[in-house]
């Protein structure tokens, strides 16, 4: 199978390209974080007190999560719901962040992640996937921007969305923290595989990272 591996910090583009390379190869994008966000979702509706680990290990010590591809998008079931178009509210996306430092948490979803591996050919990303959760995969990329590109694309991201009330050097800040506790981490840490090619796309468009990691896999590219 055609395992690629994406890992990089917060606000570089991932999901985005990720996704595009996925249509390109004509493999699978599996998106890790709303597997965290099924998860959270399921903890909110039993009413979990999220910071109580033992807690959250206990709820869904006996509940599955599992994922279904429809037309090439994933989609999310827990004890046998679709809850794919549940994920993106804001409580949720909290939850799956709190719950995402549990060791239990990272078990439970890890051999998901490995076994669509197995079955399908993929390109998975995180800030773990060619370190610990595809050590082996084929093509292992650190896709990278400065903390100042992406911060103006996050600006810039929200200004076109018709948000405000935001400075582009407070999201600057709040993405160096995030890097920070990103690497610092007690649990799979952000870090670049050895064996991974980095890719910074501070000067790049989409399209040429996407193009770039094409390559590398052995794809063409358009």
């Amino acid at each position: 199978m055609r395992t690629i591996a994406l890992d990089g910090p917060s606000g570089a583009g991932k999901s985005t390209v990720a996704k595009l390379v996925a249509k390109q190869l004509g493999i699978h994008y599996v998106d890790t974080g709303a597997m965290y966000r099924t998860l959270g979702w399921y903890l909110l509706q039993e009413g979990v007190c999220l910071s109580d680990e033992a807690a959250v290990e206990d709820a869904l010590s006996s509940v599955s999560a599992t994922i279904q591809f429809s037309g090439g998008v994933q989609r999310m079931y827990i004890a046998g719901q679709d809850v794919t178009d549940l994920l993106r509210a804001q409580d949720v996306g909290e939850a799956a962040s709190k719950i995402a430092v549990y060791p239990c948490v990272r078990d439970k979803l890890l051999g998901l992640q490995r076994e669509l591996a197995v079955r399908y050919d993929v390109i998975m990303d995180g800030r773990d996937i060619g370190t610990a959760v595809l050590p082996d995969a084929g093509v292992k990329i650190y896709l990278t921007a400065s903390v100042e590109e992406r911060a103006r694309r996050r600006y810039q991201e929200l200004c076109d969305k018709g948000e405000t009330g935001f400075s582009q050097e407070a999201i600057q800040e709040e993405i160096a923290s995030r890097d920070y506790r990103d690497t610092h981490r007690a649990i799979a840490p952000l870090r670049q595989a050895e064996d991974a090619v980095m890719v910074d796309s501070t000067q790049l468009t989409v399209q040429e990272v996407v193009d770039r990691i094409c390559t590398l896999a052995g794809g063409k590219v358009s």
